[in-house]
């Protein structure tokens, strides 16, 4: 019997400790190579342990266990077979994925349900992996009847509904019960809770509030959204401008792009900007590297990169620190105005809000305009009020006057007159 130790990789510098999330197989499953068969939770990331070899894996760590970076979790027995009719979650992927639409006439009758969706579900307790899948499917106990010990719905009964499809009638609700259920928070989820206290005891945290009309990016990306899409190979958003306007406003006032450190205040003389993400894991801040000298086209593909990888659970700890500003965007979950917290160590966060027509005064004329307020959280023992209204002024001018940008804070009149 060949026997293959697994231990746990290093997430990252100054990571000695993980947790082991969940398991996502079971002890004496077959494994194939890479198939995720882990999610190990550091205080930055969540990642996922991919097995090395196939086999029969034989597990020495619990879920929830916390383990050394390099001690053994697990083992692969890399001398067994491949049980007969094994079906790896990739295969039903594809069946469900490939499964025919079928399309009813109108007041026809619906066809019979298939044996394996018409029968009558039991509620049994699923095992780890089949939680993790009907988590990322959206499937509830009721859908599902378990054939382990005890009804136990294991990770087969899951992949063989699914592959069989379900009933309409399979609706998710309340199950008036009036149960509670304890579910231990994630070491990132705890790691956040302590840092967010302390920015609230340790910061003298202040927010100041603008509002920016949206009209000019708004017609702008509207000229231009199609020929910037075939040109860079990437949609032209809002939150690229935003970036933009922040790095130029950053170089005017530099100490909203500093932190603090002991009795020192340290300036940065770079913008790595962290924009905000949320993820099946929660929200996480990738960090956009030297955002100063990016144009718009190469911001908004950095954003892209990081979002997909943090929404698949693959962006790295390096990917996420070191920034010296947040952008944060509650906008797109309907938002109106909320009080970022500070990002720590960074000393000022950025909030934008949803875009909702209201009327306004322009010219002494009551006009309809798309309006985002923005709120500007900042650290008061190194950023004075002066200071972080003015930088917010800064980038509402910037944002209404997104040609700007191209010449930095100046007016282009100015920069054509020398001034």
């Amino acid at each position: 019997m060949s026997v293959l130790e697994m231990r746990v990789p290093s997430p990252g510098e100054s990571i000695s400790e993980v947790e082991i999330a969940q398991w996502l197989v079971e002890d004496g499953d077959y494994v194939e190579k890479d198939q995720a068969i882990a999610e190990v939770d550091s205080d930055k990331a969540t990642l996922e342990l991919p097995a090395e070899e196939s086999g029969v894996i034989s597990l020495k760590a619990e879920g929830g266990d916390t383990v050394a970076v390099g001690a053994v979790v697990c083992l692969i027995d890399t001398s067994a077979k491949k049980p007969a009719g094994f079906v790896s979650s990739q295969s039903v992927e594809e069946v469900v994925e490939e499964a025919p639409i079928v399309v009813l006439a109108k007041n026809a009758a619906p066809p019979s349900p298939d044996p394996v969706a018409k029968k009558s579900y039991a509620s049994g307790t699923p095992s780890i992996a089949a939680a993790k899948i009907m988590k990322e499917n959206g499937i509830s106990q009721n859908q599902l009847s378990g054939t382990g010990k005890d009804n136990r719905i294991t990770k087969q009964d899951v992949l063989a509904a699914m592959a069989a499809g379900f009933s309409s009638n399979d609706a998710q609700g309340w199950g008036g019960t009036r149960e509670s259920q304890p579910q231990k928070m994630s070491m990132m989820r705890r790691k956040i809770a302590e840092r967010l206290v302390a920015v609230k005891n340790e910061t003298a945290m202040l927010t100041t509030f603008n509002e920016v009309d949206m009209k000019p990016i708004m017609d702008l990306r509207t000229k231009y959204k199609k020929a910037f899409a075939e040109h860079h190979e990437v949609n032209l958003g809002f939150m690229s401008f935003f970036t933009k306007a922040v790095t130029e406003a950053l170089n005017l006032y530099p100490s909203i792009n500093s932190q603090v450190d002991g009795k020192e205040m340290i300036l940065h003389d770079y913008a790595d900007i962290g924009i905000a993400v949320s993820s099946p894991k929660g929200l996480m801040v990738p960090v956009v590297r030297n955002a100063e000298q990016m144009s718009l086209a190469e911001i908004e593909k950095e954003i892209k990169r990081l979002a997909i990888k943090a929404r698949d659970g693959k962006i790295t700890p390096d990917e996420m620190t070191g920034g010296t500003f947040t952008i944060t965007n509650g906008g797109v979950f309907g938002s109106m105005l909320s009080t970022p917290i500070i990002n720590p160590p960074q000393s000022a966060i950025l909030g934008m809000h949803n875009i909702v027509q209201r009327p306004v005064a322009i010219d002494g004329e009551v006009e309809i305009r798309p309006i985002m307020y923005v709120a500007l959280s900042y650290d008061h023992r190194v950023i004075d009020g002066k200071e972080s209204v003015s930088f917010l002024v800064k980038v509402k001018e910037m944002l209404e006057n997104p040609e700007r940008m191209i010449f930095g804070s100046k007016d282009p009149v100015e920069v054509l007159l020398g001034l």
